[in-house]
């Protein structure tokens, strides 16, 4: 699978190159394209592995919700990035900056339940020693 999406991202960079010098805005579209390409591959395999964060939980007594968000906060760090990326490629980067400082945001406020439950759980931990 690796080799596959390596040849999608090489083909997709030799065409975008080619075309850069005859038809710029093909050229864009063509890069745009393999990464919507290489971004629904990459999708289609950790898809397989959310099962295994279910059972992980199941088995460790973690509560399933502290999964979710850390599920989510690595699904924000991925899409920013690579939103953030394609911006780059278009020539944004002051708009790929604040995207970037804005994902960070979103995965901080994410990450608050998960403070405040590990402190909690620091807490009772303190109360407990004489």
């Amino acid at each position: 699978m690796v080799a596959q999406l390596v040849g999608i991202a090489l083909v997709t960079a030799a065409c975008a190159i080619l075309l850069r010098a005859t038809a710029p805005e093909l050229s864009l579209a063509v890069s745009v394209a393999g990464s919507i390409v290489l971004m629904i591959a990459a999708l289609d395999m950790l898809k397989g592995s959310l099962g295994l964060f279910g059972k992980i939980a199941s088995l460790t007594g973690i509560d399933s919700s502290f999964l979710k968000i850390l599920l989510k906060m690595v699904g924000v760090g991925y899409l920013v990035e690579f939103a953030a990326g394609t911006l780059t490629d278009f020539g944004q980067q002051a708009l790929a900056d604040k995207l970037s400082f804005a994902g960070k945001a979103a995965i901080f406020l994410l990450a608050l339940p998960v403070f405040e439950a590990v402190l909690g759980l620091i807490v009772k931990l303190m109360e407990l020693i004489p």
